[in-house]
């Protein structure tokens, strides 16, 4: 008898919650706002309510009424997903009805917020770090990308909402970069055969803020489509990337990855002239090893400061001992 009471219970709360979630839309001049700590929302203001979700940070929700302490709001609580299916904020809206209900007035920000672009920036990069430790809380990169998303649409004239833009962006592409190369597809030699990684958002930034420090570093993260999977032992794949590479340098002189791009390339054509040799073509191989010193002394010269010029230096010194640079970790 019990059970049955239980059961009934629980039908009679869940059709209650579904009822009121599904009931009516956002009204046209509803402020759009989100969260900064995991929201409850409840079916009534009040807190002995039924609880309809949870509200994790930078789900984008609408208020619609206020209540004393108390907001009706229509969120967004589908989870977020880093495919196609997760449109930006600041692209298309996704078509996932949002769910209503009551949550108190407490983390929520606005457009209308007091310095509130610094409030979800601030938000968003500690949920970002601590996303990067060893045990992560669970959800804690999409939440920073949702809040650092969330400073683009509530204040799109901040001055950090280039940055946020982009690093909502980067956090996604390494959610796909992780999944696309895990797929046995990512070890296929030409780039075409694998999953692509989505640059719509990549290509925005870039259009919006043309030869910008956010730019450059959107263009950096798309050089990851055109790299091969495994080299296979071709070392047309090495000089192909090599390629790529001094392109960004000389497109983007001061981005702070041109120094990175510059040593990948001399990486690689070494790489290739351990490829070269082991073929014994004694001519390819010194070619491509020449290409490497070149692009070694490039960085020597304009980014003399950083880490990569002095790591030049240690592959210019490996070639000259003849130890191997392909197969070596030093990327």
């Amino acid at each position: 008898m019990g059970n049955k009471i239980q059961l009934c219970a629980f039908f009679l709360l869940f059709t209650t919650v579904a009822a009121f979630s599904q009931k009516n839309t956002p009204p046209p001049d509803a402020a759009k706002a989100t969260c900064v700590y995991p929201a409850k929302l409840y079916v009534e203001a009040d807190e002995s309510a039924a609880r309809v979700a949870t509200i994790q940070p930078g789900r984008e929700m609408v208020v619609a009424e206020r209540s004393g302490k108390w907001l009706r709001v229509f969120a967004n609580t589908d989870v977020s997903i880093v495919h196609e299916q997760d449109v930006p904020v600041f692209g298309n809206e996704g078509n996932t009805p949002p769910v209503s209900g009551w949550l108190i007035d407490k983390g929520i920000v606005t457009a209308q917020t007091p310095h509130g672009d610094e409030i979800l920036f601030g938000a968003a990069a500690t949920m970002e770090l601590q996303a990067s430790e060893p045990h992560p809380p669970p959800g804690a990169a999409l939440s920073a990308r949702g809040l650092y998303r969330m400073v683009a649409e509530l204040f799109p004239q901040s001055p950090r909402t280039p940055e946020a833009m982009w690093r909502a962006a980067d956090i996604r592409w390494q959610l796909q970069k992780a999944d696309a190369f895990s797929l046995p597809s990512a070890h296929e030699k030409e780039a075409y055969l694998r999953e692509q990684i989505d640059e719509s958002e990549m290509k925005k930034i870039i259009k919006l803020y043309p030869r910008s420090r956010w730019a450059a570093l959107a263009a950096y993260d798309m050089i990851d489509n055109k790299i091969c999977g495994d080299w296979q032992g071709s070392a047309k794949c090495p000089e192909k990337e090599a390629e790529l590479f001094v392109k960004y340098a000389d497109e983007y002189p001061d981005s702070p990855r041109a120094a990175q791009a510059l040593y990948q390339a001399a990486w690689r054509e070494a790489s290739a002239g351990d490829m070269y040799q082991a073929d014994q073509d004694d001519k390819k191989a010194e070619e491509a090893r020449a290409k490497a010193r070149d692009l070694s002394a490039r960085l020597q010269s304009k980014y003399a400061q950083s880490d990569y010029a002095a790591r030049a230096a240690g592959l210019v010194f490996m070639m000259e001992q003849k130890i191997p640079i392909y197969g070596s970790q030093e990327q």
